[in-house]
C-alpha cells in the first residue's frame, strides 16, 4: 500500500538490504551539480552523501529547495505553519553546511503539498537559481547534472518536482540522477526502478547521519502532544543510513547509456528496436571478435554441469555465436531470436551443424514446445520487465526435464535502453525458481565486476558426484 507518513509501519528497510547490496557503482561527479529537494530534507535523505562526495572533491553542489516544508505537522499546537517553515529554512541551512559547507541553499518558499498548482512558478525559479549559479547563465554546452526526487516516488510534491527537473534537463542538456524517498517505505524491491548506488566512505555517510539530525523538527517531537510526534520515524530513517546512495540515473542527450529514466517502456521493449540494431551493425555486441565476449563465452559452457544433453532451448541466440559453440554437446538444439536479421545471420553460421534448427521466436509470447534438458538464457532477462521476466522463467521451469539445467548470464553495468539491470534479473529468477515445487538448486555462481553468471538445476548433485568421482 502506498502511504505517506513516516510514522507508519512500512516496509521494514531489511527487506531492501539484498537489492541495495547489489547496485553498480557510480563515480562522485565531475562538473556542475544541482541538487533539488521538494521539501527541506529530501536533499539530505536522497543526496546527502553525494553533497558530501562532491563537497570533499572540491566541486560543492548547489542547493534548490521548492517548498517551505510548512505542512510537516498539521494540527500541531506548538507551532503554527509559518513558524514551521521559519525553522525548517534555518535546518535545511544548517544541514547542508554539515555536509558541504560551501554550497549554496537556494529556498523558493513555495507552499507545501501544493507544488502542482505552483509548478510554472517552480520551474522560473528553478531556472533563475541555475542561472544565478553560473555566471555564463545555463545552456546546452554547460556540463551542468540535475539532482531530484525520483517521478515514481509517489509523492506529488516529489512527482512534481522531477517531472519539471527532468524538464529542464531535457532542455539544457543535463544528465538526471534521481532519488526515490518514499519508495523505499512502500515500494516492492521486486518492481525497483533500474538503479546505480554512489558508494560513500564512512566520513560522508557519518555527515550524513549528522545533517539528518539537524533536521530536528522532522526527527523529534515537538512535545508530548500526538500532532507533535515526529514526523519521520527512526525505522522509516533507518533506509537512509546506508554505505551507497541508489539513483535513478538518466544520461545526458547523446551522451550514452546509463541507467534509465522511468518516462514509458525502455527502448528495448519498443517494436522495431532489435530490427534497427541488427540493421546498423552485422555484429552489434562483438561477439565475434571481442576478447571479452570469447572469454565470457568459454565460462559460460565451462559452468555447464553435463558434459552432454538431449534437448536445449537458447533463447535469444542473436548471430549464433554461442550457438555454434553450444552444438557439440547437444543432440538436439533450438536457438531463438526475436529478430529476423538475426535469425537468418544465425543460421548461416551454424548450416550443417547437426541438431541444430534456429528460429524466430519472442519469448513474450510463450516458450517453444520441450520438455528441455538445459535452457541457456543469456543476455536475454534484462529485456524484460519484472512482469514478463516472472512469466517467462516459470514457463521455462515447466518446460524443463526433471534434473535438467537452467543457466542465465547478464552484464551487470546499468543501460538507458534496458528495462531491468542484469543483478534484478538474477534476483527475480532465483525468487521465482525458489517458489516452485521442483525443488531448484543454484548449482554454482560466476560473479565478476562485469557479468554475473547462474546455474540452476533440479539435480542437486555436484559435477564430482554426477561424474562418479564422489
Amino acid at each position: 500500500m502506498v502511504t505517506f507518513d513516516g510514522r507508519a509501519p512500512g516496509r521494514p528497510p531489511g527487506d531492501w538490504d539484498a537489492r541495495l547490496a547489489a547496485l553498480p557503482p557510480l563515480a562522485v561527479p565531475s562538473g556542475r551539480t544541482v541538487v533539488v529537494a521538494a521539501h527541506p530534507d529530501d536533499e539530505t535523505l536522497g543526496a546527502g552523501g553525494l553533497l558530501a562526495a562532491l563537497a570533499a572533491a572540491g566541486r560543492p553542489a548547489d542547493v534548490v529547495v521548492a517548498t517551505d516544508g510548512a505542512a510537516s505537522h498539521p494540527g500541531s499546537p506548538t507551532l503554527a505553519p509559518e513558524a514551521l517553515a521559519a525553522l525548517r529554512a534555518d535546518e535545511v541551512r544548517a544541514a547542508v553546511a554539515l555536509l558541504s559547507p560551501r554550497s549554496a541553499v537556494h529556498l523558493l518558499g513555495l507552499p507545501d503539498g501544493g507544488l502542482r498548482e505552483h509548478r510554472d512558478a517552480f520551474a522560473r525559479a528553478l531556472l533563475a537559481a541555475l542561472a544565478e549559479g553560473d555566471p555564463d547563465g545555463p545552456g546546452p554546452a554547460a556540463p551542468l547534472r540535475l539532482v531530484a526526487p525520483w517521478r515514481g516516488d509517489g509523492h506529488r510534491d516529489h512527482r512534481v518536482a522531477g517531472e519539471v527537473v527532468a524538464e529542464v534537463a531535457e532542455t539544457l542538456g543535463a544528465e538526471l540522477w534521481e532519488y526515490p524517498l518514499w519508495f523505499w517505505h512502500w515500494g516492492d524491491p521486486a518492481q525497483a526502478p533500474a538503479l546505480a548506488g554512489l558508494p560513500l566512505t564512512p566520513r560522508w555517510a557519518l555527515a550524513k547521519r549528522r545533517a539528518v539530525d539537524a533536521h530536528a523538527t522532522q526527527v523529534l517531537p515537538l512535545s508530548a502532544h500526538p500532532a507533535d510526534t515526529p514526523a519521520l520515524h527512526p525505522r522509516f530513517l533507518r533506509a537512509f543510513d546506508r554505505d551507497a546512495e541508489p539513483f535513478v540515473v538518466t544520461p545526458a542527450p547523446g551522451a550514452g547509456p546509463a541507467t534509465r529514466g522511468e518516462q514509458g517502456p525502455a527502448a528495448a521493449e519498443r517494436p522495431g528496436y532489435f530490427d534497427a540494431l541488427y540493421g546498423r551493425h552485422e555484429d552489434p555486441w562483438g561477439f565475434v571478435h571481442r576478447p571479452y565476449e570469447a572469454r565470457k563465452r568459454a565460462l559460460t559452457l565451462a559452468a555447464l554441469p553435463d558434459a552432454r544433453v538431449g534437448a536445449a532451448l537458447e533463447l535469444g541466440c542473436s548471430i549464433g555465436v554461442l550457438t555454434e559453440a553450444l552444438a557439440p554437446r547437444c543432440d538436439r538444439l533450438l536457438a531463438v531470436d526475436v529478430a529476423e536479421v538475426a535469425v537468418r545471420r544465425a543460421r548461416a553460421r551454424t548450416a550443417g551443424l547437426p541438431g541444430v534448427r534456429v528460429e524466430r521466436a519472442d519469448v513474450r509470447d510463450g516458450v517453444p514446445a520441450g520438455p528441455w534438458d538445459l535452457v541457456l538464457l543469456s543476455e536475454v532477462g534484462y529485456y524484460l520487465d519484472a512482469a514478463a521476466l516472472t512469466a517467462l522463467v516459470d514457463r521455462l521451469a515447466a518446460a524443463t526435464t526433471p534434473g535438467g539445467t537452467l543457466l542465465t548470464c547478464h552484464w551487470r553495468h546499468p543501460v538507458a535502453d534496458y528495462p531491468l539491470p542484469g543483478d534484478t534479473v538474477h534476483h527475480l529468477l532465483a525468487d521465482t525458481l525458489a517458489a516452485r515445487d521442483e525443488g531448484w538448486t543454484r548449482l554454482s555462481t560466476h560473479v565478476e565486476e562485469d557479468f554475473l553468471l547462474d546455474v540452476w538445476s533440479t539435480d542437486a548433485r555436484s559435477v564430482a558426484r554426477r561424474t562418479g568421482l564422489r
